[in-house]
């Protein structure tokens, strides 16, 4: 690798100019908390500056030729998303969800360089020291470097340093006949063999030990078993017994009581925009009930609502 060449030459900088702005960089974040998804906690999100998120876009660039990434691996990959990842496991009757307890915040610089020695990508000193501080987030004078939520560099590192893990797991589940996905923390196993999930989770554990260290651990409060019997989700999609991806019940129901209020004239802004991206992942998903959605409520509200946005900027 030769990272600060690069860098001089894509960003038009001296390599002086490139190293003193690496040394503040762990220090360019804004740092928030959010409230996580169906659970009273709240996730941290270390936000990189302006400045900086340019520059781990370009490393980004240059990194992604280098670092293998698993076949398995879903999220963050150019031509996949959660549509593809939920479709590896529609047409099986067994399925197990793992999922990783602090995913990003446990990847730090010393495990990110033992993997880049693994893959035998060799980097010097000063190469190092420009990933180390470029890629790396610093919340606080206490804190060590770790890989933030809100850095565009991070889903590809996290990816990168779980290529050892993926080809294990990969490969024990070949043999056991059993689906395997990772999406980002979101682990997917499936099979059609009754019983032949319930040693993954021990099988996980080893492989973690053994490819990061300890580095990366199992939340085991979101270790799930499930079944043809009982409702099935993969990355926020329903999988149906005929083998067939739905958005779900519920979610049907809110999206039509939401257009209803939309037709009523009862939703604010900040609903619309959520209906609207709800409506998108629909049709994505689940097609047959978006144009069941145009029949109930007509093509003009639905018209309406894909275009509120421009309507509201041509009123001003």
């Amino acid at each position: 690798m030769n990272v600060l060449q690069y860098l001089c030459n894509t960003l038009c900088m001296s390599k002086p100019e490139i190293i003193r702005f690496c040394l503040t960089s762990p220090h360019r974040y804004k740092t928030y908390k959010i409230p996580k998804r169906n659970s009273d906690q709240k996730r941290t999100i270390s936000h990189p500056s302006k400045e900086l998120k340019f520059i781990q876009r370009v490393l980004n660039d240059y990194l992604r030729e280098k670092l293998p990434i698993h076949d398995c691996a879903y999220a963050y990959k150019q031509g996949l998303n959660i549509k593809d990842n939920a479709e590896v496991h529609a047409s099986t009757k067994y399925f197990l969800k793992m999922d990783f307890e602090d995913f990003f915040p446990s990847i730090t610089p010393d495990f990110f360089f033992t993997m880049l020695d693994k893959a035998g990508l060799e980097i010097n000193e000063i190469d190092s020291i420009l990933l180390k501080n470029f890629i790396f987030c610093k919340a606080s004078r206490k804190s060590g470097l770790f890989l933030s939520i809100g850095a565009p560099s991070s889903p590809l590192i996290s990816n990168f340093v779980l290529f050892g893990f993926d080809e294990n797991i990969k490969r024990f589940c070949a043999e056991k006949n059993i689906n395997y996905t990772r999406y980002a923390d979101d682990l997917t196993f499936s099979s059609n063999i009754k019983n032949s999930l319930f040693e993954v989770p021990e099988i996980v554990k080893f492989y973690l030990d053994k490819e990061t260290n300890g580095k990366i651990k199992i939340n085991k409060r979101k270790t799930v078993f499930s079944s043809k019997a009982h409702n099935r989700h993969v990355t926020g999609v329903t999988l149906t017994n005929d083998e067939k991806l739905s958005v779900g019940r519920n979610r049907k129901r809110l999206i039509s009581a939401m257009i209803h209020h939309f037709k009523c004239g009862k939703l604010d802004p900040t609903e619309i925009d959520k209906l609207k991206g709800l409506m998108s992942f629909v049709n994505y998903i689940e097609g047959d009930f978006y144009r069941r959605m145009i029949i109930k409520y007509g093509s003009e509200t639905i018209d309406k609502l894909n275009n509120y946005k421009q309507v509201k900027r041509d009123a001003k």
